[in-house]
């Protein structure tokens, strides 16, 4: 077995060595014609350094980047090929190639930005972070109550662009003497305010179930994935159940470290496709792309793991079920949203079709999740996150004039000295 495994991260080394090369020769037949900003002209710069795997965790900050460029100048710096490609394609900014760190060296200095946003914790996000007289801004990729949310990474930034008082208090009770009165703003959630895509489907009076599993994670206490737990069985008994809908939106990277949950996934895939074929009204989805919106909006009751899919589908303050880990080193925190959560154990996944009518006919519950929706994301009208996102930009660029003007960095009509 150990050879076997040898042999199989071998294959997959070379396999991403290829691609990778693949990408950089289609990167360098495009580059000629791709416009380059001129100099002083990027105002804010979001650092992804990731590969096209996390690129879901970028896509679903370009309407709100969108919005603001409207106002400040912005631009995409990309370090890898293969995400460079796709965001050539996809990023409605101007998208900048720093594959060396030289290139890193060489953007800092023709653009001077004000502040770079960060949308991960990505270890090569410490070679932009070297570089002062910018603010480093985490803004994340999604609101949660994993582990990951309230790592001492926090603290390496300037600041912190937070969902709301959950997220304060997650950060007070797990970091040490981090100063969240000036270092975290909070903002809502300004993605859900450009929730985006048209249904597949039509509108039959199905019950529609949203099954969004995270990936099995990376190591024992982040294995909150549950397609080969919950996975198959649930989605097998909606399936089958006259009147009902399953849309199945897996994590990208579902099943890249574990054989067995990858097995799983291809299962659902397979029986979503069998159930199609029999019956080609049911419109069952197998949805891999990357819009982001319709799925959360539409969904009559969704089903999520531990994961940011569930504060998403939080802010729409419709019916959601969370599935329970099996692993026992998992990390639950139950002291927010998790300890009033409506849990879905493994073995509860057999009776998925009646959990699904209880929580849509459940008023009392309904009720207490509009409590948790302000809880965690405050004021949820349309617009109002993209407001406080654009406040806080804002009050950034203005704390850059003042720090600025005190280093006498730049005169006091804004222009570099």
């Amino acid at each position: 077995m150990p050879i076997l495994s040898d042999l199989t991260t071998a294959q997959r080394l070379v396999m991403r060595l290829l691609r990778a090369r693949r990408s950089r020769r289609l990167l360098d037949a495009r580059m000629p014609a791709i416009d380059v900003p001129d100099p002083r002209s990027v105002e804010i710069a979001v650092y992804f350094a990731d590969g096209p795997v996390n690129m879901y965790q970028i896509r679903q900050w370009y309407a709100p980047l969108a919005e603001l460029a409207r106002m400040h100048p912005v631009a995409i710096l990309s370090r890898s090929p293969g995400t460079m490609l796709t965001l050539l394609d996809e990023s409605p900014v101007p998208v900048v190639y720093a594959r060396q760190v030289v290139d890193l060296e060489r953007f800092v200095e023709e653009q001077q930005p004000r502040i770079v946003l960060y949308v991960n914790q990505n270890a090569r996000n410490f070679q932009m972070m070297r570089y002062g007289r910018m603010w480093h801004v985490f803004v994340n990729h999604g609101e949660s109550d994993k582990m990951y949310m309230t790592t001492n990474q926090f603290k390496a930034y300037d600041y912190a662009l937070i969902a709301g008082d959950a997220a304060r208090e997650r950060l007070g009770q797990a970091l040490w003497d981090y100063d969240l009165d000036r270092r975290a703003i909070a903002i809502g959630r300004p993605q859900a305010d450009y929730f985006a895509g048209e249904v597949p489907y039509p509108r039959d009076g199905r019950t529609v179930v949203l099954y969004a599993p995270t990936w099995e994670g990376d190591r024992p206490a982040a294995a909150y994935g549950s397609i080969a737990s919950h996975g198959v069985t649930l989605a097998e008994r909606i399936l089958g159940a006259p009147g009902h809908r399953l849309v199945y939106r897996p994590h990208p990277r579902s099943g890249v470290r574990d054989a067995e949950y990858r097995a799983a996934h291809e299962r659902i895939v397979a029986a979503i496709a069998a159930a199609n074929a029999v019956d080609p009204d049911a419109h069952h989805v197998y949805d891999d792309g990357g819009v982001l919106g319709w799925q959360l909006a539409d969904a009559d009751v969704a089903i999520t793991d531990i994961s940011a899919m569930i504060y998403d589908r939080l802010a729409v303050g419709k019916p959601l079920l969370v599935t329970r880990p099996v692993a026992p080193e998992a990390d639950v925190d139950e002291r927010g949203y998790l300890g009033a959560a409506e849990w879905l154990g493994a073995a509860d996944a057999g009776d998925i079709v009646a959990r699904v009518r209880a929580a849509r006919s459940d008023e009392a519950r309904l009720v207490e999740l509009h409590h948790w929706v302000k809880r965690y994301f405050g004021d949820t009208t349309p617009g109002a996150a993209t407001a406080r996102f654009h406040a806080a930009i804002e009050q950034l660029l203005a704390r850059w004039d003042e720090v600025s003007v005190a280093h006498a960095d730049i005169d006091v009509d804004g222009q570099p000295r």
